[in-house]
């Protein structure tokens, strides 16, 4: 049924048309679900088409028997210049109490720089923006509802043209929130993060996963996914490794053609989330693991000469069929003749991603690249860096708000009203694709029905199990027996009785020890379970202070009297690869993790689980091993702790 509220004052109209042609009789097409609130709906021939613009006729563009190519064309044929500038910004859009709109347009300091904050009318109607960062946690109820009040200002626009929302990732345990590099998951299902989804070795399952996580965005009116990351972790120290596939070109190109599968489907479509793989070229290399966020890190190197290595696991999602690449801020050292960053470099944009990959989709900029992340175009003016931008390949821009320097740069004929056509065709091939023509609307009964259902954490918490390595097991100490005395830090005491373990109040009571451990904290502080990317390592601002990752003398300190005292399981969460040989060498047992629950923790080291997991990336064995390693190769570290790919299993006990 079309989602009208009571408010509604939709119409039916009866076109006033010529009959379709032969090929578009009456169920030459199937017909697709409408979804409308605002504007009149034309019938024609006994099938109902939405009167978008108003105007009491059916227009190409809405009618859903057309070919996309069709229905594209006559769209940009019916914009305005300012309409079509509007799609090449995307900023982040706010949302009032309880889903309210934000009608208040005022200037704020944020992750990015100062910026203009938009009241929602201002973006949609003032200014012709179509394209959203969705960054706010709320209850799926609370999402669908505000961003249906949203779709139904911009259906009331001069061409009805519908939002198009992106958010970065929702579905990983050990996210923190961080602006710009992902989202806390709220009620979403929680996975492992994609370090650990890399772990199971389960293309099957990640697909399985990206199924049920578009599901989940699509509920709630998400149709678009500032992810996955595709950037290779041959550089251990650069604090964007989390949300990576691991080192290996192969493994992530395998993972991330299953991402693709699951978001999108084989074709995009209505159930679809249009995936934007970020970071073009790759930005794994990162000079001394500095991230180019910052000055001091806006060059990705290569020492060893392995750049098409990074660019491998693009293709692999491009061949997939990606809709949309996001390039990096980094400048790629001694690659291009100009040094300038991806978003401005031709070589990189057009003649590599669009010519010699054969992209033909979407480039979407990284968030600030025309204010705060300038690299190689300080010199130049806000205006000049959106030309070069444009002129480079980009066809829009993150956390942008100001499409006035595209009108500016069309009205001083710098730049030809026919390049931004280019961009503006590409942006509405996927949104006719996925469907938002005919109904953008979310139910917001049915986002509280699907979000984070019991079927849905039942197989999260599976990948969870998968995700887990067992790095050592001195003397075969797990799996632990049932009736084991336990003590425990990080670890909930509650949630080990149903593994038939007994937890005890101090070590002294204990058979055995079991820590959960991150290497920004103590054992058993907040963020046991895992934190977000770079937390345990400075995060992204080091203020270009050489980059440790060592464990802290204060966490190694409060760790060794116990393994002193009983045999201690270590649990440490790897949201890169930590330099920890004291903890390997004075531990019973030492597991890996990338974002569990204790219930799945737990279940692998009773056994009730046998443990899959193999690691992602290799550890190295010293801080003067990761130094001596190339930023841009995999597998280099010498003599490493523990290898790529190592992974201990054990078989899993009977069930009682």
């Amino acid at each position: 049924m079309p989602l009208r509220p009571a408010l509604s004052c939709a119409l039916l109209v009866t076109a006033t048309v010529m009959g379709p042609s032969a090929d578009h009789q009456p169920g030459a097409a199937k017909a697709p679900v409408l979804g409308w609130r605002m504007v009149p709906v034309l019938a024609v021939n006994g099938l109902q088409f939405k009167d978008l613009n108003k105007n009491a006729r059916l227009d190409p563009y809405e009618d859903w028997r057309e070919p996309t190519e069709k229905r594209v064309n006559d769209l940009v044929g019916q914009m305005t210049l300012e309409e079509k500038a509007g799609f090449m910004v995307s900023p982040t859009l706010p949302m009032g109490p309880e889903g309210a709109l934000v009608e208040k347009t005022e200037s704020l300091d944020g992750a990015f720089g100062r910026s203009m904050q938009l009241g929602t009318s201002d973006a949609v109607i003032a200014k012709h923006i179509r394209q959203f960062i969705v960054r706010v946690n709320t209850p799926p109820r609370t999402m669908a509802t505000w961003l249906n009040r949203v779709q139904e200002v911009a259906e009331r626009s001069r061409l009805g043209i519908p939002a198009f929302f992106v958010t970065n990732p929702r579905n990983h345990l050990g996210s923190a929130g961080i602006v710009g590099i992902d989202e806390a998951g709220a009620g979403f299902s929680q996975w492992p993060g994609t370090l650990g989804l890399a772990a199971t070795r389960d293309a099957a399952l990640v697909e399985e996963f990206a199924q049920i996580a578009a599901q989940e965005y699509v509920s709630v009116g998400l149709r678009g996914a500032y992810h996955p990351q595709a950037d290779l972790a041959t550089e251990p120290r650069w604090a964007r490794i989390s949300g990576t596939l691991g080192e290996d070109a192969d493994l992530a190109s395998d993972m991330l053609r299953a991402m693709v599968r699951g978001f999108q489907g084989a074709t995009l479509g209505p159930t679809s989330v249009a995936l934007i793989v970020k970071h073009f070229p790759g930005g794994g290399p990162a000079i001394e693991g500095q991230d180019s966020h910052f000055a001091y890190g806006k060059y990705d190197v290569y020492p060893g000469g392995n750049f098409d290595y990074h660019v491998r696991p693009f293709k692999a999602a491009i061949d997939a069929g990606a809709a949309v690449i996001m390039p990096y801020y980094s400048i790629p050292q001694g690659i291009t003749k100009e040094q300038v960053g991806n978003a401005f470099n031709r070589e990189i944009i057009t003649d590599l991603l669009r010519g010699t990959l054969g992209f033909t989709g979407v480039v979407n900029s990284d968030s600030g690249v025309t204010t705060n992340m300038v690299w190689g175009v300080e010199d130049l003016t806000v205006e000049q860096r959106y030309r070069k931008a444009i002129e480079a390949g980009t066809d829009i821009f993150s956390n942008d708000s100001t499409p006035e320097y595209v009108v500016n740069l069309v009205r001083k004929g710098e730049v030809p009203e026919s390049r931004i056509d280019e961009s503006v065709r590409r942006m509405l091939r996927i949104r006719f694709a996925l469907g938002i023509f005919e109904n953008p609307y979310a139910d917001p009964e049915h986002a509280v029905r699907t979000v984070n259902n019991a079927e849905f954490r039942k197989k999260a918490l599976t990948a969870q199990r998968k995700s887990i390595v067992v790095l050592a097991n001195g003397k075969n100490i797990l799996p632990l027996k049932a009736g084991t005395k336990v003590y425990l830090e990080g670890v909930d005491p509650g949630a080990v009785a149903a593994d038939g373990l007994i937890a005890v109040a101090t070590p002294a009571e204990a058979d055995v020890c079991l820590v959960r451990l991150t290497r920004a904290g103590r054992p058993g502080e907040a963020g046991g379970r895992g934190r977000g990317a770079g937390g345990g390592a400075g995060g992204l601002n080091t203020g270009g202070v050489p980059i440790d990752l060592t464990f802290s003398a204060e966490a190694l300190a409060r760790l060794r009297p116990l393994m002193e005292i009983k045999p201690t399981v270590t649990v440490v969460y790897m949201d890169r690869p930590y330099v920890i040989p004291e903890i390997a060498r004075d531990s019973a047992a030492l597991v890996a993790h990338f974002g569990v629950t204790d219930q799945a923790l737990l279940d692998v080291v009773t056994g009730a689980f046998a443990p899959v997991g193999r690691m992602p990336f290799e550890l190295p064995s010293s801080m003067e091993a990761v130094r001596a390693q190339k930023e841009d190769v995999p597998h280099d570290s010498p003599n490493p702790l523990f290898a790529f790919g190592h992974g201990l299993t054990y078989p899993a006990r009977t069930p009682r």
